[in-house]
């Protein structure tokens, strides 16, 4: 370990060891890069990202809070309608007279459960191809969801409602003639279901539990319910905090994963919400800003791009609504987002890293015609991350 490394890592801890943390100083510290080591980086993302307040003194108290919450959400809603677990204080109902599979009423509670399905479904296709090129996600977690995958439990669990190929794909309609029918329209393919070996009872994979996390969220969120999308922005936040050194804080990844994320989504929703595309806080005027600021920066790439008629939707579309998470190796999208979440300004960094993007390959733009130009941004071909964080830099400090 370098000197310099062990300097950086000194200052880290001297700061997050005052009684109160100093988060002008911490934002500082974070925007060039966390160290990894002593789970550093998993704490200072808490901090960054609100969900541990600044006086240490709260942290306790307020993590068994939220944890024991999850906990609670868990049990809420992983089950199937109509059947609960006696030991989790809800008692079984029949409602086979009132409330049953063909039940048209919208209301009704198999008529959710159907629907749910649908948004289970689109995240277990998701999420099951989540970094493929890492063996991670597919590995068993050290720390598996005891509540969920105590066989001696009555719960239906995401696994099994996944595997119910048939029943979790029906949902409810009525035709224009008043008829009701029970059609499959999401019928999932068996080769997709064996994408990823499924695991041993009482064992699950680490794509299960961001599954997890991101069927809660859409049931919490049904205004937004989940986005294609969503599984790139969970993806980094579990994997760091699901390798953090501490196993004490490795062992809750799942529940402190899953706040980060809802604090996360609630700055940047508004890009997964199409109605709100074309409003100020859509990610079209988003998309704009990055080409203001480019025409501000180099006017001439700009006109370039303009006059080959390159829209920003075609490339920065991707890069601002899955924070560049696409675009590089997960290693290298944790190092970006180390300044993202240390940005004061929540994610104005982000355009300016998308225009230094641009400003690096300048010259290939300049040279290329339309189609190699696209391929060169729908590929981008600069892996460095430091070089681009560095361009970015400087273009901040040129306003």
């Amino acid at each position: 370990m370098s000197r310099l490394h062990q300097s950086r890592i000194a200052d880290f801890q001297e700061v997050l060891g005052e009684p109160t943390v100093a988060l002008a100083k911490l934002r500082e510290l974070c925007f060039s890069g966390i160290p990894f080591d002593g789970g550093l980086r998993c704490l200072c993302w808490k901090i960054l990202l609100n969900y541990l307040p600044l006086e240490k003194a709260l942290w306790s108290s307020l993590l068994k809070k939220q944890r024991d919450l999850y906990s609670q959400f868990l049990k809420e809603m992983i089950i199937q309608p109509g059947i609960a677990k006696a030991n989790l204080g809800v008692s079984r109902e029949d409602v086979t007279l009132e409330d049953h599979p063909l039940n048209p009423n919208p209301d009704s509670r198999w008529n959710t459960y159907f629907k749910d399905n649908e948004v289970l479904l689109q995240i277990d296709k998701d999420v099951r191809r989540l970094y493929p090129d890492m063996a991670f996600f597919q590995r068993p977690t050290d720390y598996p969801c005891l509540l969920i995958l105590d066989p001696q439990n009555e719960f239906e669990t995401l696994r099994r409602r996944v595997e119910q190929t048939t029943l979790k794909s029906q949902t409810v309609a009525r035709n224009r003639s008043g008829v009701t029918n029970v059609s499959s329209p999401l019928k999932t393919t068996p080769s997709s279901l064996s994408e990823y070996e499924v695991l041993p009872n009482g064992c699950e994979a680490h794509w299960e539990v961001v599954e997890r996390i991101l069927f809660i969220y859409a049931k919490l969120n049904p205004g937004i319910a989940y986005v294609q999308g969503m599984n790139e922005i969970v993806g980094p936040l579990y994997y760091t905090f699901a390798t953090d050194p501490n196993s004490e804080w490795k062992e809750h990844a799942e529940a402190d994963t899953f706040f980060c994320f809802t604090n996360l989504m609630a700055e940047i929703r508004d890009n997964f919400i199409k109605s709100l595309d074309d409003s100020q806080c859509g990610i079209t005027f988003k998309m704009e800003k990055v080409y203001s600021t480019l025409k501000e920066k180099d006017v001439e790439l700009y006109l370039k791009l303009q006059e080959q008629n390159i829209k920003p939707q075609f490339f920065a579309f991707r890069w601002l609504t899955l924070l560049l998470s696409q675009e590089f190796l997960l290693p290298d999208v944790i190092r970006i987002w180390d300044s993202l979440f240390a940005d004061d300004k929540r994610f104005d960094f982000l355009l300016l890293v998308c225009c230094a993007m641009l400003t690096l390959i300048r010259d290939q733009l300049l040279e290329g015609d339309f189609t190699l130009n696209m391929r060169l941004l729908q590929d981008y071909p600069i892996s460095d991350v430091h070089l681009i964080l560095k361009k970015a830099k400087e273009l901040q400090d040129s306003k």
